[in-house]
């Protein structure tokens, strides 16, 4: 596991010493490769059991996913179990919107289904997030659990566990297609029979889909960049290392925590948004808690508070249990098994945040240090 953390952060650490103008060619080359995996289909990689288009949209989804709940706990240090809450909302408010009740287009109903709900993370954060720890936990597993049961009992709004369908999708642009590659063991060779329209959003090929997603992904991280190195940042990694101190020294803690809880909730209520395109149908089914402890896990997998380690755990954590299809019901055991010795090995995470590997030195260095000094006095 240490050997794992230390190649990634030896590749953050060479990327960073890097010139500027190497750097922007790097990232530009490594997003445009992200973009073509399921054009290019790589032969270690591709799920040869499953859609790899449609397992790309879901590394994408969970990755933008991760991202919202890694400030609530990662940044602001705020244990959140019912994430999948807004998810659900999200999700279901581009159904109602867009489907029979309103019939409003797809552009307008996202803007409108983060706005809900960060309103319904500030209405549960409000009164809550004046608790701490277990008891917080507690009681937004129990925020989740609640929104399933309105979603399957508002039979005239929601459907009840019938779902809603014809969810409106993303507008067809339609301008090129693009051949695939297949491969002869190591030879690629241009499949001209089999190509994805460019933009053109349809049941049947997911890719379009996974491009729109992990273009998301791309903008919240740069918006997710800014925040944590503004004040607003400072502030929530303050409150997440003692509330109490900050609180001394003049941080509004509850307010920074409230707002981290509203961010998380309109970033959730874009995945569902984004979920509920893509699958154009929706019941209550599709958000059961145990979608919120996946969610939970794709962050500590990561390294809380690590941005990239959280989209990296999300992608792994997806794209795994199918890679190992052919193992049928095996590979949950194995998956569930290399979570234990993660857990046990790795605590902090596959990609723990710089500042928790140099307070990790620090404190193995400290005793070391105190060795030499009282030898030096003796």
């Amino acid at each position: 596991m240490n050997a794992v953390s230390s190649f990634f952060h030896g590749i953050g650490d060479r990327f960073r010493a890097l010139p500027r103008w190497a750097k922007i060619v790097l990232a530009i080359a490594a997003a445009v490769i992200v973009y073509l995996l399921p054009i290019i289909n790589p032969p270690l990689i591709t799920t040869t059991d499953s859609d790899f288009g449609a397992v790309l949209f879901l590394c994408a989804l969970y990755a933008l996913v991760a991202i919202g709940l890694n400030i609530v706990i990662g940044y602001a240090g705020l244990l959140d179990l019912g994430y999948i809450g807004f998810f659900a909302i999200g999700a279901f408010t581009v159904g109602i919107l867009g489907s029979n009740h309103a019939k409003l287009p797809l552009l307008l109903c996202i803007p409108i289904a983060m706005v809900v709900t960060l309103v319904s993370g500030i209405v549960l954060g409000a009164p809550t997030l004046r608790v701490r720890g277990d008891y917080l936990a507690i009681v937004t597993l129990g925020f989740g659990e609640i929104v399933r049961l309105i979603l399957v009992n508002a039979d005239s709004l929601t459907g009840g566990s019938r779902g809603i369908s014809n969810i409106p999708t993303p507008p067809d642009l339609d301008l090129f297609g693009i051949p695939h590659l297949v491969w002869d063991g190591f030879v690629a060779k241009v499949d001209l029979s089999n190509q994805t329209r460019f933009l053109q959003f349809g049941v049947t090929d997911s890719i379009p889909y996974y491009w729109l997603a992990l273009t998301l992904v791309f903008i919240v991280l740069f918006l997710d960049w800014r925040m944590q190195n503004s004040r607003v940042g400072r502030a929530w990694e303050a409150t997440r290392e003692d509330e109490d101190a900050a609180e001394l020294m003049g941080v509004p803690t509850f307010r920074f925590k409230l707002l981290a809880f509203a961010t998380g909730a309109a970033i959730g209520g874009l995945s569902g948004a984004l979920f509920a395109t893509k699958q154009q149908f929706i019941n209550p089914d599709n958000f059961t808690i145990l979608y919120s402890v996946l969610f939970v896990a794709m962050v500590v997998v990561g390294g809380q508070g690590n941005r990239w380690g959280v989209v990296v755990a999300a992608a792994l954590l997806t794209w795994a249990p199918e890679k190992f299809r052919f193992l049928a019901d095996a590979r949950f055991l194995l998956f569930g098994l290399a979570l234990m010795a993660l857990a046990i090995f790795r605590p902090q995470g596959l990609m723990p945040p710089r500042r928790s590997v140099r307070a990790k030195k620090a404190a193995e260095q400290e005793p070391d240090q105190l060795d030499v000094e009282g030898a030096a006095r003796v």
